[in-house]
């Protein structure tokens, strides 16, 4: 719950929204999140800090916080199906990296991200006022996976395997003798 010094401090105020203590509630869930929430996981989360809330509000205030441009939706590469994902724009600009092997999302911040709105604004003239950028492909722990799984079904592999077994048999074939 937000106390009068909270209340005072936030951007829901700051945007001119009717501040309720559930949408602070909900709000500072998704600011506070370590993980980008959907909208049945912030219901879950807010109905343990206050049993009154339902979906209903929670889907309201998504929609008014998205309106108000204080939260972002994402959908994250459609890793979890239609699923969208929210959290708060008061983040530094950051890029979504999600692999597609195992569905992890890291947050990238970096230089690169700025040097590319500079260059679309520069070679476009186009004005930027909001981005949101997701890089799809596979972490490091998935290609490890991936490059593993093929080593043991290539054609290399079974004669490595081959020859590892006649080695173990003195170099003879084994008879079953």
């Amino acid at each position: 719950m937000a106390s009068p010094a909270t209340a005072s401090k936030s951007p829901l105020r700051k945007y001119g929204i009717r501040l309720t203590r559930q949408r602070q509630l909900l709000f500072d869930i998704i600011n506070n999140a370590h993980d980008h929430l959907n909208a049945e996981q912030l219901f879950e989360k807010a109905q343990k800090r206050d049993a009154k809330i339902n979906r209903v509000t929670v889907y309201r205030t998504l929609k008014l916080l998205k309106t108000e441009g204080l939260i972002d939706e994402l959908d994250l590469m459609h890793f979890e199906g239609e699923h969208h994902y929210y959290e708060t724009r008061l983040k530094q600009e950051h890029a979504h990296l999600v692999c597609l092997g195992c569905g992890t999302v890291r947050e990238y911040f970096g230089d690169p991200l700025q040097r590319m709105k500079q260059q679309i604004e520069s070679d476009f003239g186009f004005q930027i006022s909001v981005t949101r950028t997701e890089v799809g492909g596979y972490c490091a722990d998935c290609r490890g996976s991936q490059a593993r799984a093929r080593n043991e079904e290539s054609p290399e592999s079974k004669v490595a395997a081959t020859a590892t077994k006649r080695k173990t048999h003195g170099g003879r074939h084994s008879s079953g003798k």
